[in-house]
């Protein structure tokens, strides 16, 4: 019995001595950052229409950070058919819900195939981007361009305003998202709008060279 009893006090001597070394430890051990958010706003050139969830670029570009930049994660929140006042309107709920430390805006090719006045999608994407500002984050502005239809005019006015608006606010720009594409029919499905499948590495390809430097 006395050796009993005397084991049992050596035994919790030992685990006196060693509880503060333990709460040491833990205290020193960091806990495990979140991941930091790329948050994609864009239409369906971005929701990838036509195509299987995998395999749009937005798709191909989160899969390329998960290998490449540790700590790192993509929200595709582009809708179909979105337009930058959808944008605008969208732009501080998915701010506050995600927090992304980058904002990649690719909207404005509805406005224009609608004709939409240029001075409103550029408000439009000035209050998107002067958000994403405010919320800490930076942002990448990605472009479009119109075809000659719409008249020169309209076209050139609908490209200068991504350059303007990422001179203005000193941000990332990608002039022209499908630039790889543009001249490539068969990159095209049937309503010669939205890229094949195939064509979407190319895409990621030609974002990556905007984006990546901003996951440094």
């Amino acid at each position: 019995m006395q050796c009993a009893i005397g084991w049992v006090a050596a035994a919790s001597l030992m685990l006196a001595a060693a509880l503060p070394a333990f709460a040491q430890s833990a205290k020193a051990s960091p806990a495990a950052q979140p991941a930091r958010t790329v948050l994609v706003m864009g239409d369906s050139l971005s929701a990838g229409y036509g195509l299987a969830a995998s395999q749009g670029w937005v798709a191909l570009t989160a899969d390329r950070i998960a290998k490449t930049k540790p700590g790192w994660r993509v929200v595709n929140a582009s809708i179909s058919g979105e337009t930058t006042a959808g944008g605008a309107t969208r732009i501080d709920g998915e701010l506050k819900r995600n927090k992304p430390a980058v904002v990649v805006i690719e909207l404005g090719a509805n406005d224009g195939l609608r004709g939409l006045p240029l001075a409103q999608s550029r408000a439009n994407l000035d209050r998107m981007i002067r958000a994403s500002k405010n919320a800490g984050a930076k942002v990448l502005l990605i472009g479009m361009r119109m075809p000659p239809n719409l008249g020169r005019e309209y076209t050139q006015g609908f490209s200068d305003n991504y350059s303007a608006l990422a001179k203005q606010h000193g941000i990332a720009l990608l002039p022209f998202l499908l630039e790889p594409i543009a001249l490539d029919r068969s990159a095209f499905q049937d309503d010669n709008l939205h890229p094949v499948a195939s064509a979407q590495p190319k895409l990621r390809d030609h974002v990556w060279t905007q984006l990546a430097p901003l996951l440094r």
